[in-house]
């Protein structure tokens, strides 16, 4: 276990300080927007269709070692594990382009940036991570960051992103910033997994934009997760769906891990959480002018053998309140709890389960967001896919 905390420790702890979004959900009203460097005329009455946002500044510090969630000002490449199958690639900088809202449907610039592959046994799991930094857009434009992983038979998919604002400074919070996406990769058979990072970009105006991805990565930053006493992965992702939150039905427990027994033998589990949460839930009428106000805690709660009584609970290290303004549309909300103490008291088993409480505070009608569907494959492709959003994951070290 020793070994296996130092791995971890060099490896990707993505913390409270990263904002992150994907690319699914209403249409977002570009009129009037407070960044933009259009005129009122080439703004788009409605954004593409799939058009979601979540914004924030700066990528915590990956090679923390500390476990808390300091912000930096760079996003530096995440120390894989030593081993020789772990493979890594540096995104290069390039101007992407965003195609206009379409009439129906969506439409996405689909680039990809860089591909990693690693050869798998069947009761392997590993943690991928992949980072870009997205600046300079001409006008607000949708930038997500999408992993696509497949294997002989199988895949899996996910995706964070927000809208960049135009860059002009006004906003620096919203204009430049990393995008991180990170997941546990388990196919369940003795195969090559091969990994693709793309940037999925779209104006939200009717003229075509451009956004800057200014560098980043994708890599396997651990090959030797532990995994569930079921042999899978310790993580769970919602499905389709918004889940509203709102002054008559204030709180939500997603994502959620259900009840799972793990191995003996563990001494800590890193706890991860990363919640899209929407301002003005989809088919609710919204204030432009407004915003939503939602506070997010990550619990983690260790039961007895049975799983019907708690015998050990940690909510005090991950919790953060966001105002998300229309404009933003939606943010990912990142949520860590490190170090969480596997307890050997009387009445405690390894048997576990975590969630995201959100719990709606003020402003406008607000939602957490499933698994996307309907992705392109490509720019103008038929075939198209499904990508999760909000989910959590344990990483035991």
């Amino acid at each position: 276990m020793a070994a296996k905390r130092a791995v971890f420790g060099a490896v990707a702890l993505v913390t409270l300080g990263i904002s992150l979004t994907g690319c699914r959900g209403n249409a977002v009203d570009a009129a009037s927007s407070p960044t933009s460097t259009a005129t009122p005329a080439q703004e788009s009455a409605s954004a593409t269709a799939s058009a979601q946002a979540k914004a924030s500044t700066k990528c915590t510090d990956q090679n923390d070692h500390s476990g808390d969630s300091k912000s930096t000002d760079h996003c530096p490449p995440v120390p894989a594990s030593a081993a020789t199958s772990v493979t890594s690639v540096t995104f290069k900088a390039q101007r992407v382009t965003g195609p206009p809202p379409p009439k129906s449907g969506i439409d996405h610039n689909v680039v990809a940036l860089g591909t990693v592959r690693l050869a798998m046994t069947a009761k392997q799991t590993a943690y991928v991570v992949s980072s870009l930094r997205a600046n300079a857009a001409t006008v607000r434009t949708l930038v997500d960051n999408e992993v696509r992983c497949t294997w002989p038979g199988g895949s899996k998919n996910l995706v964070m992103g927000q809208n960049i604002y135009a860059g002009t400074g006004q906003n620096p919070q919203w204009e430049d910033t990393w995008i991180v996406t990170k997941f546990l990769l388990h196919p369940g058979v003795a195969a090559t997994a091969t990994c693709t990072t793309y940037a999925r970009v779209a104006s939200l105006y009717k003229q075509t934009s451009a956004v800057r991805i200014a560098g980043g990565s994708l890599r396997f930053a651990d090959t030797s997760v532990d995994n569930a006493a079921n042999g899978k992965p310790l993580d769970d992702e919602m499905p389709y769906g918004d889940l509203p939150v709102d002054s008559t039905h204030r709180t939500v427990r997603q994502p959620a891990l259900p009840i799972t027994t793990a191995p003996a033998g563990l001494h800590q589990l890193n706890v991860f959480g990363d919640v899209d949460y929407q301002v003005c839930a989809r088919g609710v009428a919204c204030d432009k002018t407004g915003s939503s106000t939602a506070r997010f805690t990550l619990i983690v709660n260790q039961w007895n053998a049975a799983g019907t009584k708690v015998c050990h609970t940690d909510s005090s290290t991950s919790s953060v309140t966001k105002t998300v303004p229309y404009w933003v549309h939606h943010v990912v909300v990142p949520l860590y709890t490190p170090h969480f103490a596997v307890s050997t008291a009387p009445g405690c088993a390894p048997v576990f389960n975590a969630y995201v409480r959100v719990d709606w505070l003020r402003g406008q009608t607000g939602a957490v967001q499933g698994t996307a569907v309907g992705l392109p494959d490509r720019r103008g492709s038929a075939s198209t896919h499904r990508s999760a959003m909000s989910h959590l994951y344990i990483v035991p070290a």
